[in-house]
């Protein structure tokens, strides 16, 4: 196999191993501990490759997933789930005022009507955002 070759495979094997390791039924903060180890292991192993623009690239795709792995945090997306319900939810109530503001009947009760779907819909991506 050609270094440029087993510069590839070690890539795909890299990231096969740290897919797998994202769908695994483990705590989130040992995952994460089990990426790094990854990350460093194949680290060391690009360093006896010559090749120098294949070790150049996996180490650019290694920081990439490392990156997105850092902002791939449940408690991180969860907070944000948070913030943006809260302005859905702000918005709905802004067109429910609206529509009483201005008097008119119909579009007072579609408007509580989003808005009650609005609370439910943010509320059921909260509950599965913080389910274990």
């Amino acid at each position: 196999m050609s270094k440029k070759g087993l510069g590839k495979f070690l890539a795909g094997a890299g990231i096969g191993a740290a897919l797998g390791l994202l769908f695994a039924p483990k705590k989130g903060s040992d995952t994460r501990e089990d990426l790094k180890r990854m990350f460093a292991d194949l680290k060391q192993k690009i360093q006896n490759i010559d090749a120098k623009e294949v070790k150049e690239n996996v180490e650019a795709k290694i920081a990439e997933l490392q990156a997105g792995l850092e902002d791939l945090n449940k408690e991180k997306v969860l907070k944000e789930a948070k913030k943006q319900a809260k302005k859905l939810q702000d918005a709905a109530q802004e067109l429910v005022e609206y529509a009483i503001d201005k008097g008119t009947p119909v579009i007072e009760k579609s408007a509580n009507a989003i808005k009650a779907k609005v609370i439910e819909t943010c509320q059921q991506v909260i509950d599965k955002l913080s389910e274990k």
